[in-house]
């Protein structure tokens, strides 16, 4: 209670929501609550609530838009922070920078719109600016690496600094940040100028070639598992006879076995028994160990 007043009395006029159900905002349709989910509509927001919760001890941890993301049933503790209204995209020149909630998919839209080439390649994938930096986000030949310039980042002292693109240790689904705790909060890509109709034709069949191959019709957590080398971790699992395995609510998808579909109400726990299954099963076929690319995060209940 403590808590909740000193909230309400030093974060007043910030979009807080106390203990919600966070399976409303992930991708997987699971995910226990929130105890403070908050929406900052701009740097100076999230920075108050972010020195706030240190100055109060209480845990917090940025959510992105919830894609390639597992909250466990039990919910998270302290603050949550989402970046759906941090959303601003803005074109100069040959250049675009992004709010680190802009929707990657609609950035891309905006690229062609003005004719820029280079970000094609994440035209179909789904989740945040923010999260695409953190994850070095990839696709069909392209990643987030190819293209960057700098990004601003929120430190976990809450102070924002700017880091270029070749202080970023970037590498297959890795970045800098995800070894500081810094947030990015924007991030600046350097574009070039393109053929409108040519960028319109390379995204639309790259988006087709994803609808093909991607069960996009359920809810999931996008792609389970780094890529191992030399192997595809969707032939792993099909070679081992998994497409189709189900635990709750949640199963390899038919389509492609590199993800995992709620199908049925599934749980944030039906997802980690499936995946620890997975990895067993593909070990004991192969002797292959499976790491995870999408991450887990909260409490079990």
């Amino acid at each position: 209670m403590q808590n909740l007043e000193k909230i309400n009395a030093e974060l007043q006029g910030i979009d807080i929501r106390f203990d919600e159900p966070l399976s409303h905002y992930t991708y997987t349709k699971v995910g226990g609550a929130a105890d403070f989910l908050v929406f900052p509509r701009n740097r100076y927001e999230l920075a108050r609530v972010v020195k706030f919760a240190n100055r109060e001890g209480l845990p917090w941890l940025v959510l992105g838009n919830a894609s390639n993301i597992i909250v466990r049933d039990g919910g998270i503790r302290g603050f949550v922070i989402m970046f759906d209204k941090l959303n601003s995209v803005a074109v100069d020149g040959y250049t675009i920078e992004a709010e680190a909630g802009a929707n990657l998919i609609e950035t891309t839209h905006i690229a062609l719109h003005n004719s820029l080439t280079g970000f094609e390649f994440a035209c179909g994938i789904p989740g945040s600016i923010g999260g695409a930096v953190f994850m070095n986000a990839g696709a069909y030949g392209g990643e987030i690496a190819h293209i960057l310039l700098s990004c601003k980042v929120l430190t976990p002292e809450g102070e924002v600094q700017t880091l270029e693109a070749r202080d970023m240790k970037f590498g297959y689904r890795h970045s800098l940040v995800q070894e500081t705790g810094d947030i990015v909060i924007s991030a600046k890509f350097a574009l070039a100028p393109g053929v409108h109709k040519t960028i319109r034709q390379e995204m639309e069949r790259l988006t087709h070639l994803r609808q093909l191959k991607q069960p996009l019709e359920y809810p999931s957590c996008g792609s389970v598992f780094k890529r191992p080398l030399g192997h595809f971790a969707g032939q792993l699992i099909s070679e081992a006879g998994l497409k189709g395995y189900r635990i709750g609510g949640v199963e390899v998808s038919e389509k492609h076995a590199g993800f995992m579909i709620n199908v049925d109400q599934g749980t944030a726990q039906d997802y980690e028994d499936l995946i620890a299954h997975v990895i067993e099963t593909v070990r004991e076929h192969s002797d292959i160990t499976l790491e995870r690319e999408v991450r887990i995060i909260g409490q079990s209940l």
